[in-house]
Order: structure tokens, then C-alpha cells, then sequence
């Protein structure tokens, strides 16, 4: 597909994401179905609380992964700076967006060696498609992303819904499997496998354990609605349709995190689909998560200033440290243990 074409998919997606107006979540995350039991004496400072963990052989000062937002449009050099500078100010991980575009034509966007000379303490993560491979890129393809920003890991996104009521969507996804245990056995750095929004199962993340995959990324409903951004760009009443038919489909995020947490107890995790607030974060830590990973929400800051990424990400910094504070966790190992209750049906 030529680059122009890809630059204006990658525009309309933004410009879509960008206006809520033009589109809608896929229902709810699953995590209001659950609660903390409060702790009225936790005993603790609240400033000291350690919210570190460890991801990728490298050390965070949060939870927290800044998921994968952009990789085509012109803006995108703009939003991915900026989302270096606050990923290395907070301690926090960094996913890019695809990297398609900057591999098949050599237009970068923004996305080069520059990102990690702006985020040299923090895990970077590149990032194809699925569909990618399925259409012929394979390990020459993959080494030249993870080069491209000297990445710690490279992230392989599924999203076959996605594709298939996109208006120019690859459907062929026959040897995506096959495609991704080759990379893994033969690829310098760990695989991350991620959805885009409709949740990966426990039966789909035992397949891509066994095949070699590092890290799973539930990316679950409940956050940005993949189908409705597509059906805006639907090219007839009939391609609208279709795809509208499958606005609340997905398994929600909460409900994918437990289910690969109990069949892939060993797996590294990232909840991402919805998450909110530090309080989601919280209530994903409890439920199985490794990281917490969020995009669209804080889309509108990085189009201005690191700063703004800076402020977005401190305020749910402060809402987890709160709801460590409140379950009476020291830490998040501490966290994992917290009293935890179902209120709701998770649907």
C-alpha cells in the first residue's frame, strides 16, 4: 500500500480517537464489577509507598506502559517525542505505535534511534502488525523495527476484527501463528503479543505461549472501539452496517486478565483496554497484571507537550498510590494480596 494511503488511515484513526463524539467504547472494562475492600488502618506512609516493579530487565517507577497510539500520520514525530520525554521523566514504559509505514517505505514519523536517546532508562517497545506477517514480513522485517529504536522488545498487534471491517483491512491471516513462533525463536529480544481492543482468551495465550511469545497484552474491551472508528470511515451505508454489528463485541478487559492469569500463571501480563484511572490499574495489579497500559486517554496531552503527558500520567500515579494506601499495600506485592470483592456480574 503506498504511503500516502497508509499516512491517511493513520490520520483518519487519529482524528477519529480524538473526537468521542465520532465514536464509543466497547461497553464496559469488567473492572466495576469488582471492589477493595477498604482498610480504615493501613498503617502505612503514604508517600512510601514503593509502586516499582521490573519489566523487561529494566527498572519503573510505576506499573505503567504508555500503549501503542501512532505510527503513521505527520503528527505522529510530534506525539511520539513527547511521549518519550514523559516516559523517561516518570519511569515508565513506552510502546510505538506500527511501524509499518516507516518499514515499507522509509518515511519514520519519527520513529528512530532519537526516541531512545530521549528514553534511555525505560523499556521501549517496537511494534508490526500481525496482518504484517501474514503478507510475507518476517525476521529481516521485525530486527529492522526493534533497530530502528533500539527497542527492548518487539510487540506484535492482533487485531483481525479490526481488519475485517476496515475499508482496505488485510483478511488473509492464515500462518499468523506459524509467522510468530518463527520470529520468536530466531528474534534477539522477548515477543509481545497484544489486541487492539477486543481481548485476547486464555486457549489463544496458551497458543502463543507455547509457541514462544515472552508477554501477553489482554488489551481487552472497554476501551477505544476499533469497529466504530472504522465504521465512521466506512465507504458505503452497507460497509457501515456490517461493521456496526459488531460495536460491543470482545471479551471485556477485566474478564481476559483473569482467565490468561489462571491459564498462564507464569506469563508475564499487561492489562490494557479502558483502563481509566489508578484505581483500574489497582484493580488490574490485583487481578493478574504485571503493567497496566493506556493510549487513547492520554492522546490529547502528547499532541502538545511532554508536560501534559507528565501531568496526565502523575494524576493516576497518585489515584494507585491512594488505592495501595487504602488496602493497606506497601507495595504492589502487598497489592496483589489486597481483599478484593465481585459486586457485579462482570458483564
Amino acid at each position: 500500500m503506498a504511503e500516502d494511503e497508509l499516512a491517511a488511515r493513520k490520520n483518519d484513526h487519529l482524528d477519529i480517537v480524538l473526537d468521542p463524539a465520532r465514536t464509543k467504547r466497547h461497553g464496559n472494562t469488567g473492572f466495576a464489577a469488582f471492589a477493595f475492600e477498604h482498610c480504615a488502618l493501613p498503617e502505612l506512609h503514604l508517600q512510601q509507598i514503593d509502586l516499582g516493579t521490573s519489566f523487561l530487565g529494566r527498572i519503573l517507577r510505576a506499573p505503567l506502559l504508555i500503549s501503542s497510539m501512532t505510527g503513521g500520520p505527520a503528527r505522529a514525530a510530534t506525539i511520539n517525542r513527547h511521549l518519550a520525554e514523559a516516559a523517561q521523566a516518570l519511569g515508565i514504559a513506552l510502546g510505538v505505535g506500527s511501524q509499518r509505514i516507516a518499514l515499507e517505505t522509509g518515511a519514520d514519523h519519527g520513529l528512530t534511534r532519537q526516541l531512545r536517546q530521549l528514553a534511555p532508562d525505560v523499556p521501549l517497545l517496537a511494534n508490526i502488525g500481525a496482518a504484517q506477517l501474514a503478507a510475507g514480513f518476517g525476521l529481516e522485517e521485525a530486527r529492522r523495527a526493534v533497530d530502528m529504536l533500539e527497542a527492548d522488545a518487539l510487540i506484535v498487534h492482533l487485531n483481525p476484527l479490526q481488519e475485517a471491517v476496515q475499508p482496505e483491512g488485510d483478511r488473509d491471516w492464515r500462518g499468523v501463528l506459524s509467522a510468530i513462533g518463527r520470529l520468536t525463536a530466531r528474534l534477539d529480544v522477548p515477543l509481545v503479543v497484544k489486541e487492539v481492543g477486543a481481548g485476547i482468551s486464555a486457549p489463544v495465550a496458551r497458543r502463543l505461549i507455547e509457541a514462544g511469545v515472552a508477554v501477553i497484552d489482554v488489551a481487552g474491551a472497554g476501551g477505544t472501539n476499533w469497529v466504530t472508528v472504522e465504521a465512521q470511515r466506512a465507504r458505503t451505508p452497507a460497509r457501515k452496517q456490517v461493521a456496526l454489528a459488531f460495536a460491543d463485541w470482545g471479551i471485556p478487559t477485566a474478564e481476559a486478565l483473569r482467565e490468561v492469569r489462571q491459564a498462564c500463571p507464569g506469563t508475564p501480563l499487561i492489562a490494557s483496554g479502558g483502563i481509566r484511572d489508578g484505581v483500574d490499574v489497582a484493580k488490574a495489579i490485583r487481578l493478574g497484571a504485571d503493567l497496566a497500559g493506556q493510549a487513547a486517554a492520554a492522546l490529547p496531552g502528547a499532541l502538545h507537550s511532554s508536560e501534559a503527558v507528565i501531568e496526565h500520567f502523575n494524576v493516576i500515579i497518585e489515584q494507585l498510590r491512594i488505592a495501595c494506601f487504602c488496602t493497606g499495600s506497601a507495595d504492589l506485592a502487598a497489592l496483589r494480596l489486597a481483599r478484593i470483592r465481585q459486586v457485579a456480574p462482570p458483564h
